[in-house]
């Protein structure tokens, strides 16, 4: 087989790896699909540039993804590597062989100059993904633009100026993949809930309504 592949350890099967990027998780929608319960939906993706092959952790699992035992957020690939996605696991071949050092994780770029109102985008974009589930998407161009109480369209050419600022090239999964440098770099971080307040065993906001906590109609 020509060019880099994974071997899935469960079932000993072999999947060629796209030319460019290839997503790998439990959902119906990826490259690679996996039936273990402990791999996201949407998981990982590996990345061919050139030569060279790299994986990246989409950011969105409890149980994360780890080359040769170690956890990663996204690190180059060398021929022989064992990939794990929670529980699952698999081999890399197919890769050329080349005098570096593999456990050196990509270093990622310094964070770009960025307006207020693009933060808010970015904000409102990470904010699903940093609940407590297992796995949420991040928030879609509607669901931001009703967040902030601006146009759709406006929402969108946003996303597509902050495209171009963290280099996330074209293809599926975008906004995750912006959604996961954001949060890699620490820009967007999760929001604590704060709990209502309870007063007398009614909840505030309920007493605030009619006398024994009905709302007025």
């Amino acid at each position: 087989m020509e060019g880099p592949f994974i071997r899935i350890e469960d079932t000993g099967e072999v999947v060629p790896l796209r030319p460019e990027i290839t997503t790998i998780g439990r959902g119906r929608g990826v490259d690679i699909r996996l039936t273990d319960p402990s791999v996201s939906r949407l998981h990982a993706e590996f990345v061919r540039r050139g030569p060279y092959l790299y994986v990246v952790d989409l950011g969105l699992s409890r149980n994360g993804t780890r080359v040769n035992g170690r956890p990663i957020a996204r690190r180059v690939l060398d021929d022989g590597d064992v990939v794990s996605f929670g529980a699952a696991r698999g081999r890399i071949g197919g890769v050329p062989r080349e005098d570096f050092v593999p456990e050196v994780e990509l270093r990622r770029a310094a964070a770009p100059e960025l307006t207020r109102r693009e933060v808010d985008v970015l904000t409102s974009l990470c904010r699903p993904a940093l609940s407590d589930e297992a796995f949420v998407a991040p928030a879609t161009a509607r669901e931001i633009a009703d967040d902030l109480v601006v146009t759709e369209a406006a929402v969108k050419q946003h996303l597509l100026r902050l495209y171009q600022k963290f280099r996330i090239p074209e293809g599926t999964n975008r906004r995750t993949r912006l959604a996961n440098e954001v949060v890699a770099l620490g820009l967007v971080r999760p929001t604590p809930v704060v709990p209502p307040q309870r007063s007398g065993g009614a909840v505030e906001s309920q007493a605030a309504g009619t006398p024994g906590g009905r709302r007025a109609s």
